[in-house]
């Protein structure tokens, strides 16, 4: 099983569509999830709606909570979004035998055998989860809770029989690039500690863009040749990434 989850605190303002982008991903099989973060008032209509929008056209969840509310909830959507998607593959098996019919058509007992084995595989099923962080500058109060609630969720997926494997990204890029790979595909709780000191805030917030980078890494495993792990290099600008259209 595939996840993206988005953490971000307003609209995107740069390059394709984030809703096309999470579009693109569900064709892919990887089901998008978005939080939205505040700490004071509300993200805005606008801002609520692309949320909602994104997760949607991802085939995921979207939440928009407090700063304190953020790593319970991250961990929600995780283990929800996982249980949905062994719920939707054994829904299809289910109509292969039953043709128009459902689970609730099972007599009890059949019933009670698909759920139990829904839960275990819940459990047991492989699982690769990105996340992808918003990085620009109205997100910087907020980044000390993202950290704490990214190793929370770590430590809780460690807690799976299955694998579970974690990567993090953050954009926009110092370079030009609109998403970093900040840490390639890990199991190790222990490699996210170094991350957040290594991440420059900047204005930009090229949604889109970023979760097509992120699909590129599910796809081929890496990002292109200017992408490093624990990216080193950073530039002290706003700057606006090129090639993008507002």
């Amino acid at each position: 099983m595939k996840q993206i989850l988005l953490i971000t605190d307003g609209c995107s303002n740069v390059g394709e569509s984030p809703v096309m982008a999470a579009a693109h991903a569900l064709q892919d099989g990887i089901t998008v999830n978005v939080i939205g973060v505040v700490d004071y008032g509300t993200i805005g209509e606008l801002g609520s709606r692309e949320i909602e929008d994104i997760a949607k056209a991802g085939g995921g969840l979207s939440r928009i909570v407090g700063t304190p509310q953020l790593a319970q909830t991250m961990q929600m959507m995780t283990r929800k979004t996982v249980v949905q998607t062994i719920q939707q593959a054994v829904n299809k098996e289910v109509k292969k035998i039953l043709g128009d019919g459902s689970l609730e058509d099972l007599p009890p007992a059949k019933r009670s055998q698909v759920v139990t084995v829904v839960d275990e595989l819940s459990e047991t099923a492989p699982l690769r989860l990105a996340l992808l962080i918003d990085a620009s500058a109205s997100m910087k109060p907020k980044l000390a809770a993202v950290e704490d609630a990214i190793r929370d969720l770590a430590l809780s997926l460690e807690a799976r029989e299955g694998v579970s494997e974690i990567s993090v990204f953050h954009f926009p890029g110092t370079t030009g690039e609109p998403a970093v790979l900040d840490m390639d595909w890990s199991t190790n709780v222990s490699d996210i500690r170094a991350l957040f000191g290594r991440i420059r805030m900047k204005g930009a917030t090229p949604t889109g863009p970023a979760i097509f980078k992120v699909l590129e890494h599910f796809r081929y495993g890496t990002l292109n040749e200017h992408q490093v792990r624990f990216a080193a290099h950073s530039d002290d600008g706003e700057g606006m990434p090129g090639g993008y259209v507002v």
